[in-house]
């Protein structure tokens, strides 16, 4: 059903609102990384066909090295049909407090004050909350 002229414009200006509240969160949604493609689905069947096999077979011949192997096989193929995309960079950098996005600090660089996870959550909602006043 297709939408109105009206639900049209109001779906817009959301995009719109979103990709300026929060433009990581909208390039986020945007991308497509979650589709993966026929060859992987492909592999992945042949994988799991192929170690069920020779999971039948290790057990028709008495041969338990070889329904290990299977099984081990089947479940590389599982692995792989959920394992994420190998080639995502990560954050590219952080967002501050004032909502502006600066480079990533180096590795082993540790903030001087750790505070808990509730404490960081309860003042991120604080500041949220003062901004929209």
């Amino acid at each position: 059903m297709p939408l109105s002229e009206y639900e049209q414009r109001v779906l817009e200006q959301m995009e719109r609102q979103l990709t300026s509240d929060d433009p990581r969160l909208a390039n986020t949604l945007q991308s497509r990384g979650g589709r993966r493609g026929v060859g992987r689905w492909l592999i992945v069947g042949a994988g799991f066909v192929g170690g069920l096999l020779l999971l039948v077979a290790g057990a028709a011949m008495s041969q338990l090295w070889l329904g290990v192997i299977g099984f081990l096989l089947m479940f590389g193929a599982v692995a792989f049909a959920f394992a994420g995309p190998a080639s995502s960079p990560g954050p590219v950098g952080v967002v501050r407090g004032d909502g502006t996005v600066g480079p990533r600090p180096a590795r082993g660089h540790k903030p001087a004050a750790r505070r808990g996870f509730m404490a960081r959550l309860e003042e991120r909602w604080d500041r949220r909350r003062d901004q929209g006043r």
